[in-house]
């Protein structure tokens, strides 16, 4: 057998095919190794004053910009390759169009999912680690690319939500997160001296050395908020950090909880009264 031919060919096109895969290999090595840090100073210039929410940013962007990097890659070195291998280019091509117009008509919810995860990446409605709701699920977002986002809920179960049917997306956690609950006190407290030990146990927790890097904005009773079947409600609010609402409220009611109980006042709960024959204040009055 004569091996001439073939070495000849490995030595001329084998060679450049192998330099395309190396060269390929290590320019996205590059593209994976150069980009974050290269996005991550865009975006801090961008927010200079949000450095954690430029983090979460950056990273949802160098993903997206790496993964869309490597197929780009692929399909140029894809086509270098049949280049060196013989085959028409323009060809190839020309059948891939009529393919993609034949796949591109049962293919149309892709397009909208792509379209969507642009969107919501160019008007950076949400990140990766944010807490959401979208298409009626609530959980923090572990991945997020053009065509779909992935979110974990309390449960610990992982939903995957294409991009082109997300219609409303609700970000519980972007720039700042907020304290926002109601307590109920019985009927028969002093409003005044309650007001005033939510508030002293909203600021104590505030400069909790513990607690004060989360918060924001002291909780604080915002108003009475409702007469409610067996007490008054009153609204406190307050601001933290992001996705750090639901720790502070749970300290905050823990410590409410105590300071009632050392005050002595009521925390009501359902209870009904049942008189049989007359009510007291009749007895009385025969008394």
């Amino acid at each position: 057998m004569d091996w001439g031919p073939i070495i000849g060919w490995l030595s001329g096109h084998g060679v450049r095919i192998v330099l395309i895969i190396l060269g390929s290999w290590g320019l996205y090595w590059l593209v994976k190794r150069l980009l974050p840090s290269a996005v991550c100073t865009v975006v801090a210039k961008e927010m200079p004053d949000q450095p954690e929410e430029a983090e979460k940013r950056a990273q949802t962007l160098s993903k997206i910009f790496i993964t869309t990097g490597l197929v780009v890659i692929i399909i140029v070195a894809a086509f270098t390759v049949l280049s060196e291998l013989g085959i028409n280019i323009m060809t190839a091509v020309a059948g891939l169009g009529i393919a993609g117009i034949a796949i591109g008509f049962g293919a149309q919810s892709l397009v909208r999912d792509i379209i969507g995860g642009v969107i919501i990446l160019l008007e950076n409605q949400y990140r990766i680690g944010d807490v959401v709701r979208i298409a009626d699920i609530a959980g923090l977002v572990e991945d997020i690319d053009l065509r779909k986002t992935v979110l974990r809920d309390l449960d610990g179960i992982v939903h995957i939500i294409p991009n082109g049917e997300i219609r409303v997306a609700s970000n519980f956690t972007k720039l700042y997160s907020r304290v926002n609950m109601n307590v109920s006190v019985g009927y028969g407290e002093d409003l005044d001296h309650v007001i005033e030990v939510i508030n002293r146990v909203g600021q104590e927790l505030t400069e909790d050395p513990h607690w004060s890097e989360s918060i924001l904005k002291a909780p604080q009773v915002l108003r009475v908020d409702a007469f409610e079947d067996s007490g008054i409600a009153l609204k406190i609010l307050g601001d933290t950090k992001p996705i750090r609402q639901w720790d502070v409220m749970g300290e905050l009611r823990l410590r409410l909880k105590r300071a009632f109980d050392e005050e002595g006042i009521e925390i009501p709960w359902p209870h009904t009264k049942v008189y049989f024959g007359n009510s007291p204040s009749q007895g009385e009055a025969r008394d």
